[in-house]
This record gives C-alpha cells, sequence and structure tokens, in this order.
C-alpha cells in the first residue's frame, strides 16, 4: 500500500499517521531524508530493542549499526527514485537479541511533502523471527526424524487413511532396490513388496480398510526384495489419530523375521523328528518333575502299564510302583532329585512296577537328569523285563543242572581213572621186574588224568584250574611214587608265581601228562649217579605268555638224546603233548637238565 501525503513533515502526526503509528500488529516509524527517526511507536521499538527517546532524532546507523550496511542503500534508493519496497524480507542482528539475526517483513513507502518531492520514508515493519525459528524448528525436527527412520532397520511407511504412501524410511526402498519416487503416492498395495501375488494384495488391502477404522493389524508375511527374493516380515498398520479422534494417517511398520521363521521351522522339525523318535521308541519313556508329577510320556509306556496317554499324564510316577514299596519309592526319589545324576539300568536289580489293574512285573530304570529353566526333569527308561526273567530263571535252573551233571561226570571218570590205576597197579605185580617201571610209568600217566577231573569237581570250576595247585598235588603224587621204597632223597621245589596261572580244560590235560613225562624223566635218570638232588617248578607270566620252567640239578642229559628221538616212551611223548599244549620247548644241559615251556594265556569261556 503506498501512502501518498500532499504536505510538509509537520503534518504527519494527524490523521492516518496517527492510526498506523498506534498499530499493535506492526512496527511503524517515519524517517526523515536524513534517515533519522521522527516518530515509531512502541512495538517496532521493542523489536529493535531500543527505547522511543533512544530512537527519535538519532539515524538508522545509530540505532541499529549491524543492521544499518542492509537496510540503508535501500532506504536511499526509496528517497532517490521515490518508488517503494515492498515486502522485503530483512535479517540481521538487533539489539534486541545480540548475537543471533532476527528476521522481518519489512515495506519502505516514500512521503511525498510536495508532488515529486519526497520529504521521508515510512517503515512498516512485522517481525518473523518466531515464525522462521518455529519453520527451522519443524524442518530440524523432520529432518531429525528422517535421520532416525532411515537407520533404522525396521520398516517404516506413512499412508493416507485410504491407503496412498506419502513417504517411506530408508530400510524397505533399500530391501526392495528401489526410490521412494518409486511408490510415493500409489497405493500400498500396488506397491513392488506386494503386487506379486493378488492373494497378498488383497490380504494388505484388507488390513488397510480396517486400520482406517481404527483397527491395529498384525501379521507375518512374505515381501518380495532385490533380485525377486522373498523375506518374511512381521508387519504391523497402525492408526494415527488426530486431536479429534479421527483417523488421519496409518503407520505401516515390518521387522525382517526370516531368520526366525527359519530356527521357528528347524525348530518344528526337529520337535517333530524328536516326537517321531520319542513315541516310536520300543522302550517305556517317561519325564516326571520335581514332585513325580507325570509330564511326557511315550506310547510304549502307557501300554506297558495299561492306560492311555491322557491318562498317564494324570498320574504320578508313585501310580506306577506296587502299594506296598510306594512310600520307600518316594524317598528315594526325594533324595534322587536333590543331587541328579545320570543311572544306567540297574543290573540284577530287582525293581518291581505296578500296572493299572493291579498286576506287578519287574522292570530295568535307567535315569537322566535334564535341565529346564523351570527346573530339573529326570527322564526314565522302563524296560519290562517280566521274558528276561523267565529265560533267567531257566537258565540259572539249566546251570545247575550242567553243573551237578559235571560234576557227575568229572567224578566219575576220576573214579574210573584210579580204578584203571589199580589195575595198573594189580597187573604190575605179575609181571616180570624189567616190565614193572613201564606200568608204573602208566599209571603216573592215569593219575595224572585222574588228579585234573578232581580238581574240577572239587573246586566247581569247570572252565580252568589253578596250575600251581594242579602242578604241586600231581608233583607230590609222582615223587610218592617214585621214591618210596628207595634211598633216593630228592627234593620237589614249586616256586609260586606272582599272579595266578589258570589252565583251560583244553589245557589242562596236556600240561599234566608233559610235566609228569618230564619230573619222572628227572627222578629216574638225573640221580643216578647220586642219592640226593632237586627238583625245581617254577611259573611267571610275561604278557599273554605263561612260562612253565623244570630244572633238576643231576647229572644232564646227554648231548645225543633228542626229544621224540628215543627208544624212551616219556621222551617220545613229549613233543606230542607240546603240540597239543600248543607250545614251545627248550631244552638246556648245562648245569643239569631244564626245560623251558612257553604257551599262550588262553580266557575261559563265560
Amino acid at each position: 500500500m503506498a501512502v501518498t501525503v500532499q504536505r510538509d513533515l509537520t503534518g504527519l502526526k494527524s490523521g492516518a499517521f496517527d492510526a498506523l503509528l498506534s498499530s499493535e500488529d506492526m512496527g511503524i516509524a517515519i524517517l526523515d531524508t536524513e534517515l533519522r527517526y521522527l516518530e515509531l511507536n512502541s512495538l517496532l521499538a521493542r523489536f529493535n530493542g531500543v527505547s522511543i527517546n533512544e530512537h527519535v532524532g538519532h539515524t538508522v546507523s545509530e540505532v541499529l549499526p549491524k543492521l544499518a550496511p542492509l537496510v540503508i542503500p535501500i532506504l536511499q534508493e526509496v528517497l532517490d527514485s521515490g518508488e517503494p519496497v515492498r515486502n522485503l524480507e530483512v535479517s540481521g542482528e538487533t539489539p534486541s537479541v545480540k548475537g543471533q539475526d532476527s528476521f522481518w517483513e519489512a515495506s519502505y513507502l516514500p512521503i511525498f511533502s510536495s508532488p515529486g518531492h519526497v520529504s521521508g520514508i515510512l517503515v512498516m515493519a512485522v517481525n518473523r523471527t518466531l515464525e522462521y525459528e518455529l519453520k527451522r524448528t519443524r524442518e530440524e525436527s523432520h529432518e531429525l526424524q528422517r535421520r532416525i527412520l532411515d537407520s533404522l532397520f525396521t520398516f517404516v511407511g506413512i499412508l493416507s487413511p485410504d491407503g496412498l504412501l506419502i513417504d517411506a524410511n530408508r530400510a524397505p526402498l533399500e530391501a526392495a532396490g528401489i526410490d521412494l519416487a518409486d511408490v510415493v503416492g500409489k497405493r500400498f498395495w500396488d506397491c513392488i513388496w506386494w503386487n506379486y501375488s493378488p492373494k497378498i494384495q488383497m490380504q494388505l488391502r484388507s488390513a488397510v480398510i480396517r486400520a482406517g477404522a481404527g483397527e491395529t493389524v498384525r501379521y507375518d508375511v512374505p515381501v518380495r526384495t532385490v533380485g525377486d527374493t522373498r523375506i518374511t516380515i512381521d508387519f504391523m498398520i497402525t492408526p494415527l489419530l488426530g486431536a479429534d479422534g479421527e483417523v488421519t494417517h496409518l503407520v505401516a511398520s515390518a521387522n525382517d523375521v526370516s531368520e526366525r521363521k527359519t530356527r521357528e521351522a528347524e525348530l518344528s522339525l526337529s520337535e517333530k523328528r524328536f516326537r517321531r523318535v520319542f513315541d516310536s521308541t520300543a522302550d517305556g519313556l517317561v519325564m516326571i518333575n520335581e514332585y513325580g508329577e507325570i509330564m511326557l510320556a511315550n506310547p510304549s509306556m502307557a501300554k506297558m502299564f495299561g492306560y492311555s496317554l491322557s491318562e498317564l499324564y494324570s498320574c504320578s510316577i508313585e501310580d506306577l510302583i506296587p502299594a506296598h514299596l510306594r512310600d520307600k519309592h518316594r524317598k528315594e526319589r526325594s533324595r534322587y532329585q536333590e543331587s541328579p545324576v545320570p543311572r544306567a539300568m540297574a543290573a540284577m536289580r530287582e525293581l518291581m512296577a505296578c500296572r493299572r489293574d493291579g498286576s506287578e512285573f519287574p522292570v530295568e530304570v535307567a535315569l537322566t537328569p535334564l535341565q529346564f529353566p523351570e527346573g530339573t526333569r529326570v527322564l526314565a527308561t522302563v524296560v519290562d523285563i517280566s521274558i528276561q526273567k523267565q529265560i533267567q530263571t531257566s537258565l540259572i535252573k539249566a546251570l545247575k543242572e550242567k553243573t551237578s551233571l559235571l560234576n557227575e561226570v568229572h567224578h566219575r571218570v576220576k573214579n574210573n581213572l584210579q580204578v584203571v590205576s589199580s589195575l595198573l597197579n594189580l597187573q604190575a605185580r605179575s609181571v616180570p621186574k624189567e616190565l614193572e617201571g613201564a606200568f608204573l610209568e602208566s599209571q603216573g600217566r592215569v593219575k595224572a588224568m585222574a588228579l585234573m577231573h578232581q580238581q574240577l569237581y572239587e573246586h566247581k570250576t569247570y572252565e580252568s584250574i589253578s596250575a600251581e595247585k594242579y602242578s604241586s598235588e600231581l608233583v607230590t603224587l609222582i615223587s610218592r611214587s617214585h621214591t618210596n621204597g628207595s634211598n633216593l632223597n630228592i627234593e620237589t621245589v614249586l616256586v609260586p608265581c606272582d599272579q595266578e596261572l589258570l589252565l583251560t580244560m583244553d589245557q589242562a590235560l596236556p600240561f599234566g601228562l608233559l610235566l609228569n613225562e618230564l619230573v619222572t624223566n628227572s627222578i629216574k635218570h638225573a640221580f643216578t649217579e647220586q642219592n640226593n638232588g632237586e627238583i625245581r617248578i617254577s611259573m611267571l607270566q610275561k604278557g599273554d605268555t605263561n612260562i612253565v620252567v623244570v630244572e633238576d640239578n643231576g647229572k644232564g642229559i646227554d648231548e645225543s638224546i633228542e626229544l621224540g628221538k628215543t627208544t624212551s616212551l616219556g621222551f617220545q611223548l613229549i613233543p606230542g603233548l607240546v603240540e597239543q599244549l600248543d607250545a614251545e620247548i627248550s631244552l638246556h644241559r648245562e648245569y643239569g637238565t631244564r626245560y623251558e615251556i612257553r604257551f599262550s594265556k588262553r580266557e575261559t569261556e563265560g
């Protein structure tokens, strides 16, 4: 608005100027041609931070020294040209706010005292500082919000109530490989994330309608991403209400839950596999808590005890124990659960269980403690051993019968061999003197065999005998048979073994006969030139090898004599007995005669 006044400056106070000066919405000032303040209202004085009195009579440069370089050229142009300058945006520092710019919207209008003669300037200014600050604050806030949203991996979109996409943060755009311009202004369900599937689009459109009506909608859904791939998101669309309670916007948000869904699928598959294994296991499986309540059981467990699975879950573990054992079992369970450790099947321990119908049956139970967030659980593996017990009873009975039979067999064989020995003894009395020795040797061999059978049935061991004990009794028999009634003084010494040397049944007979031949030969032939002597028998084990040494301090064996190649029956038997024993024998002739026999230790059956 141009104000043209055709009079001198002294008349500026009246009329329209007085009305302008009294304005409370606009700062007003009148400047003379020297740009001195003649009049101004209080609002402009507050804008500038200087009182009215400090304005009047002072130039703009004096009142606003930092702003003057900007506005004085404009004011001078108005004085020189007589043309107004309207709605000029001005910013700069004033005394009212030091160190900070203020903002105005100013108009500078020439005042004419006569046509073509400018006598002053009317200044009209509106302070826009607050508006600019609010605008700047809003812009900074919007930029901050944008940075925050773009820094989130969460997908965020702003929609109109009818589903138009207004804005979206960086995450969903980058995931799809697109720019914001590609989707802004489109219906949300028509955007690239969803348009691969009409079904998905219909689902989303329905969610938008429901959210527009004030409902929050949430569900998992696959969306399209770069390269036409898919990820699963946890999607939610929420209505944003205005002050009047009406929906002004819709906020769509989502998180990528592909890994979670994958883990859930793997966990579900693992659970299914576990359940199949658990349910198909032939043994009964039951898991209990610290109170003995059944938390988990498989069909085999239910069938074993005559319950359905649902019935079994209503039982406690003590319900599966015979009534007269329940208190004892409850105490043992409590002690175990105070310090649970894995416990294998209780071999040969009698544990009884109770079926639904009250019948009792034997079981074996293994216990495995399992740690869960809610506490310790115990998994019990239960095996019905009724059939095994029957088989065990039958085996024990059969074993007793077999033992009795073997005992009787060995006893009878021993008696029969003793009869043979007695017959040989009787026959020896009626044969020529030169044949008595042969009968005596045969009798010794029979006694060696009888002694083995005696050892077996006396000690109730039918798989092995002690070589030391067998040798001790056999050597005593041999010595007594060959030295009684003679003047020979031969001492037999048996050196005990640090470890017990056992002979299996198939080793005992050739071992006894071999020992019989070696000791008998020493008694008969080693001491023909002396009345005193010693026969020493020693045994030891080296790893899996048994070593037996038979030695005497007699005259020794002639170098020309070899085992198995003499006319002596005893020497001829020795190689065959060594072979039966699966042994090796070596003969040493220094300082008497020394035989060293080596054979492998054999494990007994059983």
